[in-house]
């Protein structure tokens, strides 16, 4: 028997299929695409994201010449801020889904903050108000789509991120599918009290949200429904459900308090695992839930969230058109011994923690003559280094607890350029698991761990092994002295959206 993850992500949607021992079997994978209607609007076709999923499923299955029987469970992990709205008795939905790197909501969470500013709902639900985050993306939809609000208040309309839209399409849609998500993906949206683990009708009233929207909140690792209605994976148990970056620090056996893992995707996303009690950040973080095991006590964590690392390297080949392929930006950063003295911030979504400013916007600076394409190259990868060492500090700061070693997953973990000056720049060692697909496998353990297939933590954390380590190479005046070049480069990037800028 084996387990599958379904991993819903920004770019594309994959399904995995993963053996006893952790190790993956085969994998179906399908792009989606990016709409971009206008300056710092990002939306995804819901339908599209739906049919994908099928479509992977049925590759991975193939592939490994599987069939439903085979499989044990299946878990789910997504992009856990992107919000859908759709009609309970049709299934369609109402607007595209609103992807979490959006902006169009900043007024509508100034006004939210009113007098007390973006802080005014985090001591509940552990988050700043911010463009970022679910909530206010579900009001834009209701205030902006002609007679949205209607049907939300007479009942027709649900709400889910993207795993309980797949989750319900899965198990029967508008025939009986259930309307569930986990703690991990609810302590995202601003709606959820960090401490009850249930919706703050309080806050929802205030957004203008009917609670009969919203789904019933359960915990990481529970059967929630079977597939039904479309056959690849019908009677199969869907088991597990984990927002991707929790996902990720489930598969890399982030267990003990302490322990930190950093996911290298379309962003960064480094969590701190900080035990059975919210830790709240003074330093610009966010408080999340980490992981809830079925009846268990649920787990919370500290969270630097950082908008563009990855979808900067997209960006230098969709929009520059400087490298072909991601892979290649490797290549160009290694012409050349250093950055030239550029330094690019990539805010082009704003700037996530720890300065949630969202009137940043990118730049790239310190240019003179001498800079060339692989100085812009270098610059970008440092990027991605440069916003987690920030990262990391605000979490020094708030935990008191100095990180050892860092582990490390996602698609830019092949990039040893970038791992090494990670390395460098944050002075401990940075780790990478033989697995990296870890968090499609934190899904698949949540779920394999719910039915019985494995038989919880100590499983994972048996399975974990790691295949390369990077230590710090750079001396401790040159750390320093590119830093403080870097800090200088982020401060030009406030201020830039006026009041007249849409």
């Amino acid at each position: 028997m084996y387990v599958m993850a379904i991993d819903q992500g920004t770019t594309s949607s994959r399904a995995i299929i993963f053996d006893h021992g952790g190790q993956i079997v085969s994998t179906g994978q399908l792009e989606h695409e990016q709409v971009l209607p206008r300056a710092g609007w990002v939306e995804h076709d819901p339908v599209e994201i739906w049919a994908n999923v099928r479509q992977v499923v049925a590759q991975a299955l193939s592939r490994a010449e599987l069939n439903a029987g085979d499989i044990a469970a299946v878990g789910i992990t997504n992009q856990r801020e992107t919000a859908v709205v759709w009609d309970r008795t049709t299934g369609e939905p109402v607007y595209n889904a609103i992807v979490w790197q959006d902006t169009r909501t900043d007024r509508i969470c100034a006004e939210l903050g009113g007098e007390d500013g973006q802080d005014r709902y985090r001591d509940r639900v552990g988050l700043p108000l911010a463009t970022y985050f679910s909530g206010p993306k579900v009001k834009w939809i209701l205030d902006n789509v002609d007679g949205a609000r209607e049907r939300a208040e007479a009942g027709d309309l649900l709400f889910g991120t993207t795993d309980t839209w797949v989750l319900w399409n899965m198990t029967g849609g508008p025939n009986g599918g259930v309307h569930v998500t986990d703690v991990t993906n609810a302590s995202r949206t601003m709606l959820m009290d960090l401490r009850t683990l249930q919706w703050d009708e309080g806050i929802a009233a205030d957004m203008g949200i009917p609670v009969s929207m919203l789904p019933e909140i359960r915990s990481s690792s529970e059967v929630y429904g079977t597939g039904r209605g479309h056959g690849l994976l019908s009677g199969v148990p869907i088991a597990g459900i984990l927002g991707d970056q929790q996902a990720a620090t489930f598969g890399q056996a982030c267990f003990e308090v302490g322990m930190a893992k950093n996911t290298y995707g379309t962003g960064n996303f480094m969590l701190l695992n900080t035990g059975t009690e919210p830790v709240f950040s003074r330093n610009g973080l966010l408080t999340t839930v980490c992981y809830k095991i079925g009846e268990q006590d649920a787990v919370y964590a500290l969270e630097g969230s950082i908008a563009v690392t990855g979808s900067l390297v997209q960006w230098l080949r969709d929009n520059l058109g400087i490298i072909s392929s991601a892979p290649e930006v490797e290549e160009l950063a290694r012409t050349v011994a250093d950055n030239g003295g550029a330094y690019f911030v990539p805010a082009f979504s704003g700037l996530f923690a720890p300065y949630w400013r969202s009137d940043a916007r990118g730049v790239l600076v310190g240019l003179t003559r001498f800079v060339n394409r692989g100085h812009i190259a270098r610059a970008a990868l440092e990027a991605t280094a440069f916003q987690t060492r920030e990262v990391l500090d605000a979490m020094d700061a708030d935990s008191g607890v100095p990180l050892a070693e860092l582990k490390v997953d996602g698609g830019m973990v092949a990039n040893e350029t970038l791992m090494q000056f990670q390395a460098d720049i944050l002075g401990v060692d940075v780790v990478r698991p033989k697995v990296a697909e870890t968090t499609a496998l934190g899904a698949a353990y949540a779920a394999g761990i719910a039915v019985g297939f494995w038989q919880g933590e100590a499983d994972v954390t048996a399975n974990w092994a790691e295949d390369r380590r990077w230590r710090p190479e750079m001396d401790q005046a040159e750390r320093e002295r590119t830093y403080r070049l870097w800090k200088k480069a982020v401060n030009r990037t406030f201020d830039w959206v006026d009041d007249d800028v849409v």
